[in-house]
């Protein structure tokens, strides 16, 4: 299997990419991290049952620059139950009010520590599913086609639905990125909140990976995910 490189420059005015050991306040990474990236690669384009992305660099074109946000929120959420019966038409839908007189569904004012004025250049390469290999180069042309239409499935974002993220497909080789000049040793970052080793729809597979992140000269290198430099969550015996 020859996975080709492909590279996404994508830019937005705002990004919140939350560290969880914060809690309630977020407060972003210094750049974005591999679940993020992985994200905007499948709102382009996205098969689980056929292959998944595996991010492999970042290169920081603008430096980190935070702005505190102060943001009225609404403290519930519908249930996934309730959504499904909203889409079939079996129920009525029920707003949540942010000013509702329910104290669990009411509004709070939260912080947020987010970047601004965001800009890197993605690279990625699709891991086929062994029964799909034969099909990887079809895989990696339906993509570039999408991306340099600007097709998605979905908006992709910066971390919250709110950060929108516009993108462009780069030619890989074709020009070089002027990195912006920072080292900086992250320490832990969250690598994925899934199992990404098996096929199919991961969200009945949560499985949060961790690895150390470390900025050289601009650029975030991601290990691959199977890799030994990926800690991951131990199942429950």
């Amino acid at each position: 299997m020859n996975s080709k490189d492909q590279a996404l420059d994508v830019w937005g005015d705002f990004a919140c990419f939350t560290r969880p050991e914060l809690k309630v306040e977020r407060f972003s990474y210094p750049v974005i991290t591999p679940s993020a990236a992985r994200g905007i690669f499948d709102a382009i384009y996205c098969k689980r049952q056929e292959f998944r992305w595996q991010v492999t660099r970042v290169e920081i074109l603008t430096p980190p620059s935070f702005i505190a946000l102060r943001r009225n929120e609404v403290k519930g959420r519908a249930s996934e139950t309730a959504i499904r019966k909203w889409m079939r038409g079996t129920k009525e839908p029920e707003p949540l009010m942010a000013d509702g007189l329910e104290e669990a569904t009411g509004r709070t004012q939260r912080q947020t520590m987010a970047l601004r004025d965001v800009r890197y250049r993605l690279h990625g390469e699709i891991r086929p599913w062994p029964q799909f290999e034969e099909h990887i180069q079809a895989l990696e042309a339906q993509f570039r086609r999408r991306a340099a239409h600007g097709k998605c499935i979905y908006q992709p974002c910066f971390g919250c639905r709110e950060f929108p993220a516009y993108f462009e497909l780069v030619e890989v080789g074709a020009s070089s990125a002027v990195t912006t000049p920072l080292d900086l040793d992250v320490g832990w970052m969250v690598y994925d909140v899934f199992d990404l080793s098996r096929p199919g729809d991961w969200s009945s597979k949560q499985a949060i990976s961790l690895f150390n992140a470390k900025i050289e000269s601009g650029v975030l290198h991601v290990p691959p995910y199977e890799s030994d430099s990926v800690r991951k969550a131990v199942a429950p015996c």
